[in-house]
């Protein structure tokens, strides 16, 4: 599989650093930029894997759509030729969270392979459709809003 954007390329897109940077590369993306696919691997030795829980550890959900909304944030900073989309010194705030859905459990070792599709984009806002599926399986449905904010305005 392809890279299309590197670590090096997220941390300039976005800008959540460890422990809360929760994309390792961008593998996909359709020409308009509309449809992404990133990846975040997982391993026992992720924090959150101690405490959420010692005897059956899973990624929290609430992990999970962070992801979702992490590459959704950079799929929308990095389309291209977009009229409503603005380009550069901007920032993604999750504004809502609807339709979550939890099929099944991520554990330590999974790769999640995180799909976002652009539903809606106007001026500084932008809902996205956010998929996790490991092995080939949805685990993780969602669908978020989030604003564009300018670098300067923080």
């Amino acid at each position: 599989m392809d890279t299309v954007l590197d670590i090096d390329g997220i941390q300039k897109t976005i800008p959540h650093r460890y422990p809360f940077l929760l994309v390792d590369r961008v593998v996909e993306k359709n020409q308009e930029g509309t449809y992404q696919v990133a990846i975040k691997n997982t391993t026992f030795n992720e924090p959150y894997f101690q405490g959420h829980f010692p005897d059956y550890p899973i990624m929290p959900g609430v992990l999970q759509i962070e992801a979702l909304a992490q590459a959704g944030g950079i799929m929308a900073l990095t389309m291209e030729n977009q009229s409503d989309c603005p380009q550069g010194g901007f920032d993604t705030f999750l504004m809502s969270v609807e339709n979550a859905k939890f099929r099944k459990p991520v554990r330590p070792g999974d790769q999640l392979f995180l799909e976002t599709t652009l539903l809606a984009l106007r001026r500084n806002t932008a809902k996205i459709k956010g998929v996790v599926r490991v092995d080939g399986k949805v685990v993780t449905e969602v669908e978020l809003m989030f604003m564009l904010v300018p670098k300067a305005r923080r």
